[in-house]
């Protein structure tokens, strides 16, 4: 299975063999993790996840690499309606989903058709849904996936974050709104240590849900927020939802205790910093 060019530095070679699926919700959640380098340096894993649906439809988040054990795994929970990209960075193979299924809605965020369409490697596929600070309220994107999903266009981040709560099975899914490394279930097929590497160790140190979560409070306010009123207002819509596990693209599955972690996260953003 080919891995586009532009993803060679990031993400494995022959990604089947070191990828992890494994069922947190029995017939309904699977996660797909793999290793992957920030920047070509630092392992902070990535995750996709596959959300079955009750109508039998399927929906994937950051999706992974589309290997035989992914594809056999989707055909046995359905078929595949949604292929979310949930902001600027995780859509590495949107490629690969849309031309395997075609008839799948692609989600996204303002301004990533525009920069997958600047190379050879993702141009070509096109968006059904895309959120925008003016839309974001307003937005439907059906009504089998509006009835079981909850989500939050944080467009104040950075990196632009759609953030999704499946209020079923009260878990979140998230791509770089939340860390929690080190990236252990990622790199446990690869032979390579999790925490490995000066940068990784230092990465994984202050990138945790340990303690006060101070390094990632001041990673989200200072170097993520872009406007801090409007990420506020999204933080706490967020924290209205029901939600006891997190599944974040980088680190490992938050079982239960989510909401507290979150909320110690986004700390400076609910209550007045200073």
């Amino acid at each position: 299975m080919s891995v586009p060019k532009s993803a060679s530095k990031l993400v494995p070679e022959d990604p089947a063999k070191v990828m992890v699926i494994r069922d947190v919700v029995p017939n309904t959640i699977t996660t797909l993790s793999v290793p992957f380098l920030r920047a070509g340096l630092m392992k902070i894993g990535g995750r996709g996840t596959l959300v079955r649906l009750r109508t039998g439809s399927v929906a994937v988040f950051s999706p992974a690499a589309l290997t035989p054990e992914v594809k056999r795994k989707i055909e046995s929970m359905g078929t595949l309606k949604y292929i979310i990209a949930p902001d600027f960075e995780h859509h590495i193979f949107v490629s690969q989903y849309n031309k395997e299924y075609p008839q799948a809605e692609v989600i996204g965020v303002e301004g990533l058709p525009e920069k997958r369409e600047g190379s050879s490697d993702t141009r070509g596929v096109p968006f059904q849904h895309v959120f925008t600070p003016k839309n974001k309220l307003d937005m439907h994107i059906s009504s089998e996936f509006d009835d079981e999903f909850s989500y939050e266009y944080v467009h104040s981040h950075a990196n632009k974050e759609l953030v999704f709560c499946h209020r079923p099975t009260k878990t979140v899914i998230e791509a770089d709104l939340l860390f929690n490394l080190p990236a252990t279930e990622q790199y446990s097929k690869s032979g390579l240590g999790a925490q490995s590497g000066l940068l990784t160790r230092f990465f994984a140190s202050i990138m945790n849900t340990s303690g006060d979560m101070i390094w990632q409070k001041r990673f989200l306010w200072y170097a993520l927020g872009r406007d801090h009123v409007a990420f506020g207002e999204s933080a706490k819509r967020m924290m209205k939802w029901d939600f006891d596990r997190i599944i974040p693209c980088h680190g490992d599955v938050i079982e239960t205790g989510g909401k507290g972690v979150m909320a110690k996260a986004l700390q400076w953003y609910l209550e007045p910093k200073h």
